[in-house]
């Protein structure tokens, strides 16, 4: 498939959804078709792989958190963003921010809350609740672009924390490993070939290659 080009994908009951080309990859949720094909064609002029969805139902049942098997083939795709709505019929994009927030599973993806009325305690409800940010409608090209970049540098500096984190275990397994577990008694020999009791045996190296092994 041409970069570009949209795939559609079909899931049980109805409903649109389409799958765009690479990197970012966000879950977009309307009601309204049109403001659905404006986030995203937005999206997609941004390089981000986009999912749409008509309502905050389709929404978790995209994810897996409606109790239903029957996106189960679907929710292995991994989300970095979900902007959604907030005026939306039966569940509101505040509703489906509560719920994803309560999700052991999805609570870390960042939820981005659009609407078309710049009502202040309706925004500070939302971001309380750990909206990431909100939009007010229409969205701007701008907007998007701006989300994006901060999305890439936190997951830019959250693999930056968990490289140092896996390097300096991994200084502190080799220090263990090579370090001797045996000091020389005053009755040991000191004959030349006690000096190998300083170097790790075959043994501890080999434990250190697994456990190396393990953190790549």
């Amino acid at each position: 498939m041409a970069v570009g080009d949209v795939m559609r994908m079909e899931i049980p009951s109805g409903g649109d959804m389409s799958v765009t080309s690479p990197e970012l990859h966000v879950l977009a949720v309307d009601d309204s078709i049109v403001d659905r094909k404006v986030i995203e064609r937005l999206l997609r002029i941004s390089a981000c792989k986009v999912t749409t969805v008509e309502s905050g139902a389709r929404a978790l049942q995209y994810l897996g958190l409606d109790g239903d098997k029957g996106a189960s083939g679907l929710k292995d795709l991994k989300v970095n963003l979900i902007v959604t709505d907030y005026s939306m019929p039966g569940l509101t994009g505040y509703d489906l921010l509560k719920k994803i927030k309560e999700s052991s599973v999805f609570r870390e993806i960042p939820v981005v809350i659009m609407s078309s009325e710049n009502i202040l305690p309706r925004i500070e409800q939302c971001l309380r609740e750990g909206a990431e940010d909100f939009l007010l409608k229409p969205v701007k090209l701008a907007d998007v672009k701006r989300i994006k970049e901060l999305i890439m540098r936190n997951e830019a500096e959250d693999c930056k924390t968990l490289s140092h984190s896996n390097k300096r275990k991994l200084a502190e397994y080799i220090d263990d490993a090579s370090s001797p577990s045996l000091s020389p008694s005053p009755s040991s020999s000191t004959h030349d070939d006690s000096s190998a009791k300083d170097f790790p045996s075959s043994k501890q190296m080999k434990s250190a290659d697994e456990k190396f092994s393990s953190l790549l």
